[in-house]
């Protein structure tokens, strides 16, 4: 598979669509599958901190999640076919399952909310087969909440412990299971049980949903700080290369 190298991470060459299929397809097959939808401040993360860089080496696909990382991309001259994001990759993987009686974990989010967003989504998908799920606050070292999880049997993990606890704790424990789909979802578990709003559409059109978030939780403007470091790092690596 096709990848495209930016400060150190391998974006995978794939689009929305081909993404859905391909995971519907380990799902059928039995197979594990590990997949990041990756942001400009992942990848300033991932670039401080080695043991994070090495969990996201891990996963089987990363993906474009976000304006940054598609136009870093067209600056090196190898482009990605468009942004995939983690709720988009949630919304169709829930409505394929809801079809197909897929078995869905969600692990994430405080309890309230957790609890909302399975009345939510069980709201919208009825036929849906949510096993299991669990509270993003739980002891790290605790081998119970894996174990939980292998009792279930499920098909997808909608993973939304943000960054870079998801990419970290499906790095560390994905050994343990013979299959299932494991996605990080970030705050997706947030805007289902109704803690969070998305950008509306005309937003995400212009890619403006960073902006959106930061206006609506202004708190965020210290991680938003990410986004000029890496446009310079960007920018400086392009020079490096010319």
């Amino acid at each position: 598979m096709k990848h495209v190298k930016i400060m150190g991470i391998p974006f995978t060459h794939i689009d929305h669509r081909t993404l859905v299929q391909k995971l519907e397809t380990h799902i059928e097959q039995k197979e594990k599958s590990f997949v990041i939808t990756a942001n400009p401040e992942i990848v300033m993360r991932a670039n401080e901190d080695h043991n994070y860089m090495r969990a996201i080496h891990k996963a089987d696909y990363i993906t474009a999640d976000g304006i940054g990382i598609i136009k870093a991309a067209e600056l090196f001259n190898h482009p990605l076919p468009g942004r995939v994001t983690g709720y988009d990759v949630m919304m169709d993987l829930l409505q394929i399952s809801s079809q197909k009686k897929y078995r869905i974990y969600l692990l994430g989010a405080h309890r309230d909310t957790l609890e909302a967003a399975k009345r939510n989504i069980k709201l919208q998908y009825p036929h849906l087969d949510i096993v299991g799920a669990h509270e993003g606050y739980f002891d790290w070292d605790s081998n119970s909440i894996s174990e939980e999880i292998l009792q279930t049997r499920p098909d997808i993990i909608f993973v939304a412990l943000g960054a870079p606890k998801q990419e970290k704790w499906i790095a560390e424990n994905i050994h343990k299971f013979n299959h299932g789909i494991f996605l990080c979802v970030g705050g997706s578990l947030d805007v289902w049980g109704g803690k969070a709003e998305r950008a509306p559409i005309s937003w995400q059109n212009r890619n403006l949903e960073w902006l959106y978030r930061l206006l609506k939780q202004p708190r965020r403007w210290r991680r938003m700080l990410a986004l000029p470091r890496f446009a310079y790092c960007v920018l400086r690596q392009k020079v490096k290369k010319t």
